[in-house]
């Protein structure tokens, strides 16, 4: 099914993304040193490469819906990897983000032609 394709690359883009940008965090903020960015970069250039495996062929709406993935996701890192707790706020701005990705990918579109 193409929604569950979407979710799961959606989820691994997220993955490679916030591990990427954490990464480079650590070499950088936390003086880990150039192997940790390099990881780092690595991770980006996969996420790019994940996004195109998407079934929808709009880059716009692929970026756009993935911007509510990743919010949602940075708090999922955050609490998974570094102990952060959201607050109610963070988590009402996360579903509000992810509300937007579903009318965004998976809302019913009149075919072209």
């Amino acid at each position: 099914m193409n929604v569950t394709r979407s979710i799961v690359l959606f989820v691994a883009a997220a993955v490679f993304e916030i591990g990427g940008a954490w990464l480079v965090w650590q070499g950088v903020r936390e003086h880990r040193g150039w192997l940790w960015i390099g990881a780092g970069v690595i991770a980006l250039g996969l996420y790019g490469f994940f996004a195109t495996l998407q079934p929808d062929a709009h880059f716009g709406r692929i970026l756009a819906a993935y911007g509510g993935v990743f919010v949602a996701g940075s708090l999922v890192w955050g609490m998974v990897v570094d102990g952060f707790r959201p607050d109610r706020w963070d988590v009402i701005g996360a579903l509000i983000c992810l509300v937007g990705v579903a009318v965004i990918m998976y809302a019913p579109r009149a075919t072209a032609g």
